[in-house]
């Protein structure tokens, strides 16, 4: 009987309380139960339903935490009524409880990991060609297909608010608006260059080509963050969308395009039906870039990553997805690496991006890269 590991798998989920920050989850629950009490509480409606909504998170949480310390103090009550008998049956219960927990114990620390401000948040994702021609272009549109499939499995919605074809293949960028809890928290796991390598369909020679692309993520902002905006640092204009023709042409001047003049950026969003919705649709998208923007210049440790992204080409990738001379999927920051291309190009993400965010090290990093 393995006696012993009951006590310092105990040992480790006690002290996980701790790293939980239980006190102060519990502490903030406390609080907003008090606040919304109060007679004032509803006069601002955006701010009471954020703060319930906060609520109701840490609520799960806590409950995850105190449901799997109760298996645990049943597992060890089990263990040592049967080391008293002398009875295996109940202690190989016992280790199958403990097995059981292994799984849920995983669950909470991932849950730690997607605690930022914005994790919960649904968010913006850019996809844009890299080195590689119309091959990248293709490229970019394969990853479109993978993520819209990753967010499919999740329940989240996928909307693209613009996009710039290729002149053979695929897409020059295109930018998608994804709606769903935790959608942030996920896929900000995934920003960086994604490096193909395949036989090329474009090619009459049919060599293997190497083609990238970059991906960006950054989330929508909620209302009660407020982000200056001052008339005089926004240009905006209407103008005649392009498209791929058919339905999906844009017939009138309603796409809306944003330069924020201090930072330089521009959102174009073509997608909605009238100017009011395209010119709200940039606005927050702006917004979150903005958000997203401050947040990295927050983060030091986050410049080195974003400075390399920069360039989408040969040694700034984080991802290999090989289909020639052999099928291999490999994160090259974490390891984590599988035979099963299809399965993944169809959205199977869900292992890369939880030992991004878990912070598994691949210890051949700089091996990889090569």
């Amino acid at each position: 009987m393995r006696w012993r590991r009951s006590t310092a798998f105990g040992s480790a989920c006690w002290r996980s309380g701790g790293i939980f920050d239980l006190d102060r989850k519990r502490s903030r629950i406390a609080l907003i139960e008090r606040e919304s009490t109060l007679p004032t509480f509803w006069d601002d409606n955006t701010k009471a339903q954020s703060m319930l909504k906060e609520k109701s998170a840490l609520e799960a949480g806590v409950a995850s935490y105190d449901r799997v310390m109760r298996g645990l103090d049943d597992a060890q009550t089990l263990l040592e009524l049967a080391a008293e008998m002398s009875d295996e049956d109940t202690a190989r219960e016992a280790e199958g409880s403990l097995a059981g927990l292994d799984g849920d114990v995983a669950k909470l620390e991932l849950a730690r990991m997607l605690s930022g401000e914005q994790d919960r948040s649904s968010c913006f994702m850019d996809i844009n060609a890299g080195a590689g021609g119309t091959d990248s272009m293709d490229w970019a549109a394969m990853l479109l297909r993978m993520y819209t499939r990753y967010c499919e499995t999740k329940g989240w919605k996928v909307e693209i608010s613009d996009e710039v074809p290729g002149e053979e293949a695929g897409f020059k960028n295109v930018s998608l608006r994804i709606e769903g809890d935790f959608a942030y928290g996920y896929l900000k796991a995934e920003v960086g260059v994604h490096r193909l390598v395949r036989i090329s369909p474009f090619d009459a020679n049919a060599r293997r080509q190497t083609a990238f692309a970059s991906v960006d993520v950054y989330p929508e902002v909620d209302d009660a963050i407020q982000i200056d905006l001052p008339e005089k640092d926004i240009e905006l204009k209407f103008i005649r969308g392009s498209g791929a023709g058919g339905q999906k042409v844009n017939k009138t001047s309603s796409t809306a395009q944003l330069r924020h003049l201090p930072t330089g950026i521009i959102v174009t969003t073509q997608t909605e039906r009238s100017q009011s919705a395209n010119k709200e649709m940039a606005f927050k998208i702006l917004r979150g870039r903005l958000y997203e923007l401050e947040m990295k210049k927050r983060e030091a440790a986050r410049d080195a990553a974003e400075a390399a992204k920069k360039d989408i080409s040969f040694g700034s990738q984080i991802r290999s997805y090989v289909l020639a001379p052999y099928r291999m999927v490999k994160d090259l920051r974490t390891g984590v690496e599988t035979g099963n291309v299809d399965a993944v190009l169809d959205g199977d993400l869900e292992e890369f991006i939880t030992a991004q965010l878990l912070g598994v090290k691949n210890p051949n990093r700089n091996a990889a890269m090569d």
